[in-house]
This record gives structure tokens, sequence and C-alpha cells, in this order.
């Protein structure tokens, strides 16, 4: 990886703001073991970003950012949203599509890709709220399923619209009232985890963002299987602090209650044969490759 592929143009460079030129500056690109323990050293989301104080998905979306295995060669689809509102301060290639249609979108995305850049690895990664992906955007969230598309899908599941003033949606939890649902949710928050792996997905994953070197894991193997093998589902829990009646300091808590063994967001996880036989080969060359430095460093000495 390199930093020369990611970089300002040198005429507009010192119009940039500087949050700008920092972000460009200081992100991990050129680390080849990048991850979330770099975050404190790099930048990978500008500090004034447009979420609300304390939302778990400013956290969720540093973890996820540090994590990408190849960044400078990776493109996220984005949908109509909160997490529409942070794409514009991200350091990685981006689209924001119409609500819904980002899986179509990243289909197209990750075909044109491999047709303008044979050899080259190019990894697209969609990333949308539960209104964007098993609600409005369900069908085509199926479809990229179905046809087997190379690409990661990760939804930002906060349990309802956060972003148009807390209407029900399939993720909902039974019985949860919101301001713009005041009957509450009549029936049982939809199996999508379960739906992704029925149709086709080689790895799904359900957890919350409560700890980085989860995220950091998952992202990793679901951007890698999707790559080589075919799709890959993440659910990842990143409640609506405003929307649930907790303060800014409580979101990191809630992630944590409801991740306990009897919660809705207990890790589960599946991983299909392939996927499990090429997760075995990556973690092969990483012990190979780990002996390998480690023996170099011990002749240094």
């Amino acid at each position: 990886m390199s930093k020369e592929r990611i970089k300002i143009s040198e005429d507009l460079y010192d119009i940039m703001p500087s949050d700008y030129q920092d972000l460009v500056r200081s992100a991990t690109y050129g680390k080849e073991d990048r991850g979330w323990k770099d975050i404190g050293n790099s930048k990978e989301l500008i500090e004034q970003h447009s979420l609300c104080a304390g939302c778990p998905e400013s956290m969720a979306f540093r973890y996820i950012l540090a994590s990408l295995p190849n960044p400078e060669d990776t493109v996220m689809v984005g949908s109509t949203g909160c997490t529409s509102l942070v794409f514009p301060m991200v350091a990685v290639h981006n689209i924001h599509s119409l609500f819904g249609n980002q899986n179509a979108i990243a289909s197209g995305l990750k075909r044109a890709l491999s047709v303008r850049f044979p050899g080259r690895t190019k990894d697209v990664v969609v990333l949308a709220g539960d209104g964007a992906t098993v609600d409005i955007g369900l069908d085509m969230t199926l479809q990229a399923w179905f046809r087997q598309e190379k690409f990661t899908t990760i939804c930002f599941d906060n349990e309802l619209y956060a972003n148009t003033g807390g209407q029900e949606s399939g993720l909902m939890q039974k019985g949860f009232v919101a301001k713009m649902a005041p009957v509450g949710k009549l029936f049982d928050k939809v199996r999508l985890p379960e739906i992704a792996r029925e149709s086709g997905c080689h790895y799904v994953i359900s957890c919350t963002v409560s700890k980085p070197s989860l995220v950091e894991k998952v992202v990793r193997n679901a951007v890698l299987i999707a790559r080589e093998i075919g799709p890959t589902y993440l659910q990842l829990y990143t409640p609506c602090i405003l929307e649930i009646g907790k303060n800014s300091m409580e979101g990191l808590q809630e992630m944590r209650d409801s991740e306990k063994p009897t919660e809705r967001f207990a890790y589960k996880e599946y991983i299909s044969e392939p996927a499990k036989q090429l997760l075995a080969e990556v973690a092969a060359k990483d012990k190979e490759k780990k002996a390998a430095a480690k023996q170099l460093a011990s002749q240094g000495a």
C-alpha cells in the first residue's frame, strides 16, 4: 500500500481545510498491519463530523475504516441516513446512492472495477442503516446475495429510522415505542442474519461495536472472503442514543448490555466451508509471516 495514490492536488492543497489535509497526511495508508490500535496515532474520520455527540456509529466508522485491508483500493457505497452524513468526511473513496439501492450500485461498481482494473484487487463495501438494508432496500440486498456478488454488506442496525425522527423499521424490537411509532412494534425483529445465510452469504456476523478488536477481525474477514468467494454480511448494533432515551455517554454501555449471552446482540457467526478454508489459509500465512519477522529481528539483534 502507498500514500502516493491518495493525495490532495498540489494546486488545491493550500485552500483545503486543515482537517482534510490532516486526513490525507495522517491516515494509516502505507501501513501493512493497520488496525484499530492505530486510531490514536492516525486519522480516518474528521473530528467535526455531523453525527451526534456520543453516537456509536462514529466509533464504528473509525474501527471499520482502520480495519479495511486495502483502503486505497476500496470503494464504500452508502445510502440515505445517518451514515450518509459521514461519508464526505472519511479517508476512503465512497459513493452516495439513493435510499435502498446501495447493493445494486455496489453490484455494478464491483463488476466495472474488475473490468477497468484487471489484475488489481478492488474491494467494495456497502454500509447502510437498517431502513436501507432490510426495509426499503431488501429486494436489492437479497438479489445481490442471490447472484453471489463479491462484496461485503455492513448494516448499522439502530433498530429504527433514526435520521428521520424515529419511525419503526423491520429490525426494531417487538414492543418498542418510538417517537413516531407510538403503538409499539407489533412483530419480532426480522432475522436478517439468518436470511443472509439462507440467501448465500458465506460469512455472517451479528454483534455490537463495543469491542474494537472484534470489529477489526470481522471486517477484515468479511472483506477477504467477499474478495475471493462471495457475499458477506455484518449486522452491527449502533444504537441511536437520542431515540432510545440515553445520554451521550451511555452508548457504549447500551451495546455492552445488548451483547450479553441471553440478549439479542450476543455474538453470532456463520462461516461457510469455503470461507473456513480461506480463513485457515490466511491464518497460516500470517503465522509464517510473523515467524519470519521474529527470526529476522533476532538475527539483527
